[in-house]
């Protein structure tokens, strides 16, 4: 997690990395969006917190309202990239695998593409390397749940 800020302060972006467990593990949310892969997450508005913003940007972009959050409101947070952007993650359950793109009001259409839950190995290929480490911070924090196993 980086907590510096340069001199001009990034825009600021709030997601998760929404899990589901299953049988002998669990699999992990990505959504495409043309050839790029990502979390659900979304531009925080001016006044929002960050989490709040996580968590409705989650059922904005997926339409899942079950999700908790089993380490409480720890995050992941990327360096600088795209134009002095930052992304946050937080790390989201959801007990559902139904996922519906929902659509934004600004497009008329869903912003993403495509969507998949994967095993952490068939992830990480898919992810641009400030994602994998975001990827790879989500499943060291989820071998620490004692009732989730989990496969490499």
């Amino acid at each position: 997690m980086s907590d510096t800020v340069g001199q001009h302060s990034p825009r600021i972006s709030a997601g998760a990395v929404v899990f589901h467990r299953e049988h002998g593990g669990h699999s992990f949310l990505l959504l495409r969006a043309y050839r790029n892969w990502d979390f659900p997450k979304g531009e925080v508005a001016p006044g929002e917190d960050p989490l709040a913003a996580a968590l409705r940007e989650v059922w904005e972009e997926t339409g899942l309202t079950d999700v908790s959050l089993p380490f409480g409101p720890i995050f992941h947070e990327t360096p600088v990239y795209a134009r002095g952007k930052k992304a946050r993650y937080h790390l989201a359950e959801t007990r559902t695998r139904h996922v519906v793109l929902g659509v934004n009001p600004e497009l008329g259409r869903p912003e993403h593409h495509e969507f998949r839950w994967l095993r952490y190995a068939e992830a990480r290929p898919l992810l641009v390397d400030r994602l994998r480490q975001v990827l790879d911070w989500a499943e060291e924090r989820l071998a620490e749940l004692p009732d989730s196993p989990v496969e490499t």
